[in-house]
């Protein structure tokens, strides 16, 4: 072979290996993209870990719930189903674990009739930190309501306890009367009326 055919050859072989290399650089970035693909499924799954933990905040949330429940029993007075003056159904269970306050009353009684004022003041500066329900009986449903707007108890929850089914379950058989409920379940009841001071004091108890 002599030298100008060793030329040719020598550039036809410079020549295809510059191709090949060309072919490898090709490949590698191909690589680089499925590299890059990698990192986002991984992304995918950090945000599925940000859920998990969000379920497991809730999950908290309901144990929490459960807790105070299971610390803060309903007492047996407060089992029972009633009727409000508007004809919604009222479960005693729902006053459990809070401080509440029932005050018990019929339209015709002038004790109940002065004292009103005094619960509906109450309600208006201790509402936010206890339960405030009347129970009334003894009366016709539309005697109820007259009395609860004309007194300014009508902001809150009234019972329409007409056959005193709900007085006789703590113990109350004569108006007015006050049981007042702790958050740890304890009943106090109190027969007869309350001045201002007193209520107030109770109820400030109650709400500390």
């Amino acid at each position: 072979m002599n030298a100008s055919a060793r030329t040719i050859g020598q550039v036809l072989l410079a020549a295809a290996l510059l191709l090949v290399s060309a072919c490898g650089s090709g490949a590698g970035d191909t690589t680089s993209g499925t590299g890059d693909t990698t990192s986002r499924a991984g992304d995918t799954t950090s945000a599925t870990g940000d859920t998990t933990s969000r379920a497991g905040d809730t999950s908290a949330t309901g144990k929490d719930t459960a807790d105070k429940q299971a610390k803060s029993p309903a007492p047996e007075e407060l089992r029972f189903t009633a009727r409000t003056l508007d004809g919604a159904t009222f479960n005693g269970t729902s006053l459990a674990g809070e401080p509440a306050v029932l005050w018990f009353w019929a339209p015709w009684c002038p004790n109940c009739q002065r004292e009103a004022p005094t619960i509906a003041d109450a309600e208006d500066k201790h509402g936010e930190q206890v339960t405030f329900v009347g129970v009334a009986a003894r009366d016709e449903v539309s005697a109820m309501k007259d009395f609860a707007t004309k007194y300014g108890i009508d902001d809150f929850t009234n019972l329409n306890d007409a056959n005193a089914a709900v007085w006789a379950r703590f113990g109350v058989t004569y108006q007015p009367a006050f049981a007042f409920i702790g958050a740890d379940g304890s009943v106090d009841v109190v027969k007869g009326s309350l001045s201002a001071a007193d209520l107030d004091a109770r109820l400030s108890a109650m709400a500390g």
